[in-house]
């Protein structure tokens, strides 16, 4: 049975689909088997972070409403397998219906990734349906905690408890100078559990222009791939030894 989660913040702009693609190439790199799914309907993104825009014919909103099959809409690329959002949102998909499709593919999948959209309405509900844990994923600024809080909120709402935490685009000066909120003040404002830390690093805009994957001794590489492993339950430090 697949470990699923899926990666709230509330407000968007912090990184979060980078961060929920970064984490799902590090686990595919350790031979897990990992679906990321898109669940920013309209907007999408992660078709062109991943590379494979030109690839997409159908998506998981044509497999609800019974134009294709499963495998007809996933992109495989190795062992990571991608579910393109639709690009309009039908009445149709309901978390009940959300929550079938993702069973079904129980079996063929050690970690399901669900990247919610911005905001608490409709589709964030969506994109909760399917998992058993919610990521958290905030910058470290006033504006994105308070939005991360209020998204804390809403996934413990819907029943997704003991939520995690991701500070995402870290940058250790403008902390120390107090010009930006401090892990603690994250962890505190969010009431969750942190499980990784990740740097500012050019190499993560870069990739999601061009969609090749940044280098594994890039900063964001290191974190993410401690990430996966914490998530994977291996005990391994916050930071870079």
């Amino acid at each position: 049975m697949a470990q699923k989660y899926v990666f709230v913040s509330g407000k968007g702009g912090v990184g979060k689909s980078s961060v929920a693609l970064g984490i799902a190439r590090s686990m595919s790199e350790k031979g897990l088997r990992v679906l990321l799914a898109d669940f920013d309907i309209g907007l999408r993104s992660l078709d062109l972070m991943l590379g494979v825009s030109e690839t997409v014919v159908f998506d998981w909103g044509d497999v609800l409403l019974g134009r294709c099959s499963i495998k007809d809409a996933v992109i495989n690329k190795g062992t990571l397998a991608f579910f393109p959002a639709p690009a309009a949102y039908d009445e149709a998909f309901t978390p009940e219906e959300i929550k079938k499709l993702f069973e079904v593919l129980d079996a063929d999948f050690d970690f399901m990734l669900f990247d919610a959209p911005a905001g608490l309405g409709k589709v964030f509900e969506l994109a909760c349906a399917p998992a058993q844990k919610a990521v958290l994923v905030t910058t470290p600024d006033s504006v994105c905690v308070r939005s991360c809080s209020a998204a804390a909120a809403k996934v413990r709402a819907l029943g997704l408890e003991n939520p995690y935490l991701i500070i995402n685009r870290f940058i250790e000066k403008p902390v120390i100078k107090g010009r930006l909120l401090n892990i603690d003040d994250c962890i505190d404002s969010v009431s969750a559990k942190l499980t990784g830390v990740v740097p500012e690093d050019f190499a993560v805009v870069t990739s999601s222009v061009t969609g090749i994957q940044p280098d594994k001794n890039a900063p964001s590489s290191n974190a993410f791939n401690r990430i996966c492993l914490r998530l994977n339950g291996e005990k391994v430090p916050l930071f870079k030894d």
